[in-house]
Parts: C-alpha cells; structure tokens; sequence
C-alpha cells in the first residue's frame, strides 16, 4: 500500500452521503488519509487519517496511543489555524472537560458526575421524563406540519438535562443557538461569541448553585470543586458545558435521524404501531443506522502505530467513523437498511467504546424510547412533509444531524 498517498479531499457531498465514501475506502484497507472539507473552522483542509470499519474503529476507540488530550490538541490545531478566535468552539475556556483529556484527569473528571447518569439513576427520572415529553405533544395538538427537530426533538432533551443539573426554564432556550453555533462550524464568528456568552452564562450559573445550592447534578459538583478541588476552575465551567451539550446533542439528533428513516420506510413505523416491545430494540438500530455521531472526538497519535497496512507517525490526528463501523457489512447484515426486528445484540458503537464511552447513554436510551411511544400514540399516520431526499445535514465534523424535519402530524 502507497504509505503517502495524496489524501482524499472530503466535500459537502460527503457531509450529505458519508456511506460513499466509507464504501469506495473499505476494500482499501480500515486507515486513510484524507483532507477535512475547506472552510471548517480548527480542522478546515487539515490532513488527517480517518479510521473505518467496525474492528479498526472499536480498538482504535480503546487504544491508549491514541490521545483526546486538550493541550495536545489545541497545539497541533493551533498549527494549523494560528487565529484563536477561529478555534473558539475548542477553547480551553469550555473544551477542559474529561472528552477532552487522558487519564488520570480523565478518571479524576468523569468520577464526579458519573453516578447521575447509571440506569438506577435515569429510571428515577423516567416519570419527569414521560411528563415533559407529554406536555411537548399536547403543544402540538393544534398544528398541523412542523419542523419536528424545533417543535419537539430539540425541547425534550433540553428540558430534560436542563432539570438535570439545575438550569431554570426560561434560561434554557440560548442552549439550542450557542450549541448549533459551537457545533456546526458554519461561522468562526459565531462561535468565539457563543463561547464567550456560555463561559459568562455558567460562570454566574455555577456561582448561583454556590450560594444556593439546589438538588442537581451541577450543585453536587459545584460542592465537589469547593470541598476538595477536584476540578480546577476552568475544568468546573467546561464540565457544565460538555453535560449540558453531551446531554441534549445525542437524544436531538437519535430522535431526528430515526424519524427520519422510519419516514423513509413506513412498512418500520406500521410494524411498531402493530408491537411497542419492538421499541427498545428499534432505538438501537436507529442508533446503528444514522448514529448521531458520526465521527469520534479527534485524537492524536502519541507514538507510532499500526492500523491495518498503514504506518500512522506519532503527531497526526486521527478521525475515528462511528457511522463506518456501524454499517460494516462483515459485522450486520443488510447494514443500509433500517429493521426495527434486528437482534440488538450487534454491539453498535453509537455511544463510543472504552474509557470515552457517552456517560448519557442510559438517559438517552430512556428519552428517546420515550418520545416515539408518544409520537406513535399521538400522531398514528404521521408523514415526511418534504421529499424524502430533501433534509440536508448539518456541516459538521462529529455531529450527524439534519438542519431540520418537516412532518405532518396526521392523527388518523
């Protein structure tokens, strides 16, 4: 194999069909080099070797060599994009979080929140859950088409994490616009002043849960921080930052991207009309089909290493496709098409693997099982209200979204 190939330039038509890419790459081997689309803030024409394929993606997910550390990260970037501002969505300022770091800092960050998000935990939170998720359908009784995404995806897991960690109602909606701006890449502009306005917003929110603690996540580890200093100041603000957008990113885009296809294949949605103990199983192939993180978090080799025939020098970033490995055909059969009766037991990697592994998934599971037995009960005959082609991914680095979902909510 060329060991210095000319990398593959990625474009707006692999955000929109990635499947093409990974497929023409999979019988070339699981490691390529490739050049992150123009224009991106941070990693805009970086070089970059993306990792594919089920195998190479669930032990480079697991591999020690392969570092998430923030220092490291923002050094190399810091290469190639000189200008801080255009680096705001991976500030230090709220990027010092435990995705963003190696043990023993890792182990040190992820022991705090870590006991909020077992499945003992979220269960007791299923009744608030089902009570949010109500409300949202009854506020859609008297409309007729709406965007799915603002009217009920997006609110639901908000509203949810926001009770989590202590956020007040009316203070939850500038989550949605600074996430969309720190995510999306779409504006270098947008995203140092979204960081700017989330640094000063939980700074004054983590200073409130100080003088007056209330029964939340983000108090318990505000008194963590002030006991015994667990987390450094900043690591406090950018922890509160990853739980609020962890917390609400993940469900938001499950919810859209499972809609989605099941608009895409009635024959899906009839069959858990017909049976809801088929629900459980089909929020894991959702989650297999269209993971609504399409790439791991970027990291960096720390020494040299081997993937599949390609010698990886210590210093390149490495990308690693979630989406890849969950439509490997040598791991799931048919991988392209949505079966809501597929055994669950494939072992997606929709929530990553190892050390990294998404501390919100019981909770998302919880949500997202919620929101479509209400959806089923509520709006029977719901359908597409666009071409079945037409929703547009968001531009996004990690994050497989769509920009929006027009639907009719046909009750009969």
């Amino acid at each position: 194999m060329d060991q210095n190939p000319a990398p593959l330039e990625l474009d707006d038509t692999f955000v929109q069909d990635p499947y093409a890419v990974y497929a023409k790459l999979g019988a070339e081997g699981p490691a390529h080099r490739v050049m992150m689309p123009p224009g991106v803030p941070v990693c805009g024409g970086l070089p970059v070797w993306l990792v594919i394929g089920y195998d190479a993606v669930r032990s480079a997910l697991a591999d020690p060599r392969l570092s998430t550390d923030l220092h490291r990260m923002d050094g190399l970037f810091a290469q190639n994009e000189p200008d801080g501002d255009r680096r705001a969505g991976f500030s230090p300022a709220i990027a010092s979080h435990m995705l963003n770091s190696d043990p023993p800092d890792h182990t040190r960050m992820r022991k705090l929140v870590n006991k909020a998000f077992t499945s003992r935990a979220v269960e007791a939170l299923r009744p608030e859950i089902d009570r949010i998720t109500a409300g949202l359908i009854d506020s859609l009784a008297d409309e007729d088409t709406v965007d799915l995404l603002d009217a009920f995806a997006f609110p639901l897991p908000i509203r949810v994490i926001c009770q989590l960690l202590g956020v007040p109602v009316e203070e939850q909606e500038n989550f949605k616009s600074w996430s969309e701006a720190l995510v999306s890449g779409d504006s270098p502009e947008a995203a140092a002043t979204a960081t700017t306005e989330v640094v000063a917003y939980l700074g004054e929110l983590i200073e409130r849960k100080r003088r007056v603690p209330t029964d939340d996540v983000l108090s318990a580890v505000v008194s963590a921080h002030d006991v015994d200093n667990r987390l450094t100041g900043v690591e406090l603000v950018s922890t509160a930052y990853l739980l609020f957008v962890a917390g609400f990113e993940t469900t938001l885009n499950a919810l859209g991207n499972g809609t989605l296809h099941l608009m895409r294949n009635l024959d899906q949605w009839e069959a858990l009309r017909a049976d809801r103990s088929l629900l459980p199983g089909a929020v894991e192939e959702f989650l297999r089909l269209e993971s609504p993180l399409k790439h791991a978090s970027f990291r960096c080799a720390t020494e040299p290493l081997t993937i599949g025939d390609a010698e990886i020098p210590a210093g390149d970033f490495v990308l690693l496709s979630i989406a890849s490995a969950n439509r490997d055909p040598r791991r799931f059969a048919n991988p392209h098409v949505l079966d809501v009766r597929r055994p669950a037991d494939g072992g997606h990697l929709a929530f990553g693997h190892g050390i990294h592994h998404c501390l919100g998934a019981p909770l998302a599971r919880v949500e997202v099982r919620a929101a479509f037995g209400a959806l089923l009960d509520a709006f029977p005959a719901m359908r597409l209200a666009a071409d079945p082609g037409e929703p547009r991914w968001r531009n996004s680095t990690i994050i497989r979204g769509l920009h929006s979902l027009p639907v009719r909510l046909n009750r009969r």
